[in-house]
């Protein structure tokens, strides 16, 4: 042991060091006192801080690496973004209507009527992003805002800004965001994640579980990881900074405070951050972003072939005395530029523009970074008499299909913030209907005049106001019978107050909600600015 605790010894300390090392072997081959535990953790404190006293050993001390952190946090937080994205309300069938009895009746499954008592909801993501460009681009994963509705980007400053969709890129699980704020934006630039190397220290931030502002530190684990899930275009960095849901889309920075890769996925058996993380590396995250920016979408270079690659065993057995190299398997697209090239199944591509083909992914990204109709030449060997053949083919390549779902796939698609222009105006986004006498009688609101609540437009702002509780301020069923001091007679006396209050504006609503437990209604003050 003391010859391998002399290997890890600084220059300096060397005495302290050792025996605090020794202490620590101790701990981790069998068990210790409390007193042992307690002199070893003293030993590493004083050696920390006799080492913070006389950093000539060469090395960082942890004072250091904490300034280091700090500087870099410091310099990336005002750059990175919360986001909000919220998705449609699924329709439900025979929901109870204020003032429907509130107990089931005997045809109804009991598991439905309860499901019917629920309010309606709009499915709710939260996740991250980061400010790349000082006009307000913003870089997310495509996963976070997915049919999404209506999307809120909330501001370092506590700001929140509407944003709209420019492009996502199924392949990447990349979307870029626009948001307007009138000013100039603090942002930060993408790094060179080909410049990264396993043991580099890191900088995960975001905000997981929804804590904005939050930051958490690693090192590199591994570069060019594939997952499970991932697609050809995804090669990730692999990262034991503290990844979890909330994250995604968030920047993972070196500490030069330069994005090096976007946080996308975690590898877990708990749903939660178990050591493992992945991040998009920060050059293929650039090219979707120039892509989007240019195009509204990515285009990349298609070949139209299947592909395997050249391992050890193949190239013995056809004495290729070389492991490089791509297959192809099958050429699936009959008019596509592989098979109006002449390429066959069971040619092998070694060179692309004149650059070695390493495997099939190596062909993928290389085909794939090219920009479609860009005319290319292969190289390839080619199967003869039992014997191979080199030859040179010139091609053009086609665009690479969008995957089904991808959401550019849908040229139509609504583009965010959503414009309804054919759809009646309804204040506040708020489906109102007048307090019957029935409905007055269930809600023990006899002799009240009010507006009562039938449906509440999860696209609007007002779906997002809370009450001090942190509860939504308005629900399905409630009455609203002032605004702004004034009683609300019928819907057009609310139409007319709501069409006179412009952005910026103060509201504040006195709402009647019904509980059903206590059989009364209580008055609940709901506070809000037109946005």
């Amino acid at each position: 042991m003391d010859d391998l605790l002399k290997s890890m010894t600084p220059p300096r300390h060397d005495a302290v060091w050792r025996i605090t090392m020794k202490y620590i072997f101790a701990a981790i081959y069998r068990p210790i006192s409390l007193n042992a535990f307690v002199i070893a953790f003293g030993l590493i404190v004083f050696s920390g801080v006799t080492s913070a006293q006389s950093p000539s050993n060469g090395f960082a001390t942890p004072a250091q690496m904490s300034d280091v952190f700090a500087e870099i946090a410091k310099k990336v937080e005002p750059a990175v973004v919360s986001i909000d994205a919220k998705a449609r309300v699924p329709e439900v069938s025979a929901r109870r209507q204020p003032g429907a009895p509130a107990e089931p009746s005997d045809e109804d499954d009991i598991l439905e009527f309860f499901r019917r008592q629920m309010p309606r909801r709009s499915a709710q993501a939260v996740g991250s992003g980061f400010i790349i460009d000082k006009a307000g681009y913003v870089i997310t994963n495509a996963h976070v805002v997915d049919d999404a509705i209506r999307i809120t980007v909330k501001l370092d400053s506590g700001e929140e800004l509407p944003a709209e969709v420019l492009g996502a890129d199924e392949e990447t699980d990349i979307a870029i965001l626009k948001v307007n704020a009138g000013r100039d934006l603090p942002f930060v630039s993408l790094g060179d994640s080909d410049k990264a190397r396993v043991g580099d220290w890191v900088l995960a931030l975001g905000s997981p579980f929804g804590l904005s502002k939050s930051v958490t530190a690693g090192i590199i684990s591994n570069r060019q990881r594939e997952t499970m899930v991932s697609s050809p275009f995804q090669k990730f960095i692999q990262t034991d900074a503290a990844i979890n849901r909330g994250n995604s889309g968030g920047p993972l920075v070196n500490i030069n405070g330069e994005v090096i890769g976007v946080n996308s996925q975690i590898a877990t058996s708990t749903g939660d951050y178990n050591g493992v993380g992945f991040a998009l590396p920060s050059n293929e995250t650039r090219f979707v972003y120039e892509q989007i920016r240019e195009h509204g979408l990515v285009k990349r270079g298609f070949l139209g072939v299947l592909l395997d690659s050249i391992k050890t065993e193949f190239a013995k057995v056809y004495g290729l005395g070389d492991t490089r190299g791509a297959i192809i398997t099958d050429v699936r697209a009959e008019q596509g530029p592989a098979a109006a090239a002449g390429l066959k199944s069971g040619d092998i591509v070694v060179r692309f523009n004149g650059r070695p083909v390493a495997n099939a992914q190596d062909l993928i990204t290389k085909v794939a970074s090219t920009s479609p109709d860009n005319p290319v030449e292969l190289d390839i060997l080619r199967e003869e008499n039992n014997n191979f053949v080199s030859k040179k083919i010139s091609l053009k390549l086609g665009q690479r299909p969008l995957r089904a779902g991808n959401a550019n796939a849908n040229p139509d698609r609504t583009r965010l913030p959503l414009e309804r222009t054919n759809e009646p105006a309804k204040p506040f986004g708020l489906t109102l209907a007048e307090l019957t006498p029935q409905q007055a009688t269930t809600f023990k609101l006899e002799g009240q005049t009010g507006v009562v609540v039938k449906e509440i437009n999860p696209e609007s702002f007002i779906a997002d106001v809370k009450l001090s509780t942190g509860v939504d301020a308005l629900g399905e069923g409630d009455v609203i019978v002032r605004i702004n001091r004034v009683s609300v007679t019928n819907e057009k006396a609310f139409a007319d107050a709501a069409a006179k209050l412009k952005k910026g504006d103060p509201v504040v609503l006195h709402v009647m909600t019904f509980d059903p437990r206590a059989r009364i209604s209580q008055l609940k003050i709901v506070q809000f600015t037109v946005q």
